[in-house]
């Protein structure tokens, strides 16, 4: 079969599309809410139900659809996942009471679940080995981009004709994704990494639960301080419009830094880049603790704090790449819900700082978590963990653990 050059070119294209897609029904849900609360007759609070039934349906049903993933293939579950997650769109478009809402977005939760994990290994699997950690910072960057893009475009979709015409919109460009992902990607005649018997296992569940846990206290330390940003600045003396500029300054220096982390890790390792990544996250809250004291340079503490966080996604996940070479889907997809899951400690853990004291000691504590992180990143990480560049084809046939 010949090989089309500029195919890598489209996959990646698609590949950041499809997660742009996603991670703008995930985050459009925010702006959106009020409108749709009152359209159903439920407080705000009530119908922010939905956001947490999405996400810990997502932190549940990852691991399960990137195993499957690894056993029936990854462009199968990726297209089927794409057809659920328009189907969940479209019939969130449709409710009438919050039983029906917490339905959809049950099903819309699974459906993304089995998206994201997919992309990611099919992007991996079509590049060269000493670009994985690029290719994937690219990838990452539309979920990133669909904050700062996505979701405001969405808000205005919504304010305009109404909250019900942005999951129409979702849902038919989801079908849409569905059939050009169907195009990019080459069937699998198997799936990679071996045999049904071996896919059916777990991927050496030891090592891999302390390979995710730098995951969960990154997002933790991270999370804590964004989900209370807002209110901080605020608290700060920041205008609505003040607060809206700073925010975006965050999500600029947010795609800066998950494009930089991917070249960085191939370059330098992913032991480095992770263990750089916490490092400067602990040192950037604790700036920005004492540039939102001094009113001075908060935009900029802003920027490169975000940027300093998001050098770990992209580097973390090429690392679980290279060590998990045949159960790919399964390790990033459990790696998406340690994701989710330290997002859920990080705003438990925030939100008493910020009650018990103020948004100082939140940004004080989350630094002491991206430090801990920084310890233990240290010590599950194997190490010298070098460039996918430098690795030996021998290590892409064996599995740590």
């Amino acid at each position: 079969m010949r090989i089309n050059p500029i195919a890598p070119i489209t996959q990646l294209a698609v590949a950041w599309f499809t997660m742009f897609v996603v991670g703008t029904e995930l985050f459009v849900i925010s702006p959106l809410l009020p409108f749709l609360a009152a359209d159903l007759h439920l407080s705000t609070a009530v119908a922010g139900w939905s956001v947490a039934v999405f996400s810990f349906t997502y932190m549940l049903s990852s691991p399960l659809l990137g195993q499957l993933s690894d056993r029936i293939g990854k462009r199968r579950v990726l297209i089927c996942s794409l057809l659920a997650f328009a189907a969940a769109n479209f019939i969130t478009a449709l409710v009438t009471n919050l039983p029906s809402l917490l339905a959809a977005r049950f099903a819309a939760g699974a459906a993304a679940a089995g998206i994201s994990p997919s992309v990611y290994a099919l992007t991996v699997a079509a590049g060269p080995a000493h670009r994985r950690a690029t290719r994937l910072g690219v990838v990452v960057s539309g979920l990133v981009v669909s904050l700062a893009l996505g979701a405001p475009i969405g808000a205005l979709a919504g304010a305009a004709f109404g909250w019900a015409s942005v999951f129409i919109g979702l849902a038919c460009l989801s079908v849409l994704l569905a059939w050009i992902n169907l195009q990019v990607w080459p069937n699998e005649s198997r799936p990679a990494g071996g045999s049904h018997s071996r896919a059916a296992h777990p991927p050496g569940v030891t090592i891999l639960v302390g390979r995710l846990t730098p995951t969960v206290v990154w997002s933790m330390g991270l999370y804590g301080v964004y989900t209370y940003l807002g209110a901080g600045l605020i608290a700060a003396g920041f205008s609505t419009g003040q607060t809206a500029q700073a925010i975006l300054s965050y999500g600029c220096g947010a795609i800066v830094g998950v494009l930089l982390g991917g070249r960085v890790a191939d370059r330098l390792g992913v032991k480095f880049t992770t263990g750089a990544s916490l490092a400067g996250l602990c040192a950037c809250f604790l700036l920005l603790r004492l540039a939102l004291d001094a009113g001075v340079l908060i935009e900029l503490a802003l920027g490169v704090s975000s940027a300093m966080a998001q050098l770990f996604f992209p580097a973390q996940q090429a690392g679980l790449v290279n060590d998990f070479p045949s159960r790919r889907g399964t390790a990033l997809a459990w790696n998406n819900s340690a994701l989710f899951f330290g997002v859920s400690l990080g705003s438990l853990i925030g939100g008493e700082a910020v009650a018990f004291g103020s948004f100082d000691v939140n940004l004080s504590i989350s630094a002491g978590i991206a430090l801990l992180g920084l310890v233990i990143n240290g010590i599950v990480l194997p190490g010298p963990v070098i460039s996918s560049a430098r690795r030996t084809k021998s290590s892409d046939n064996s599995l740590v653990g």
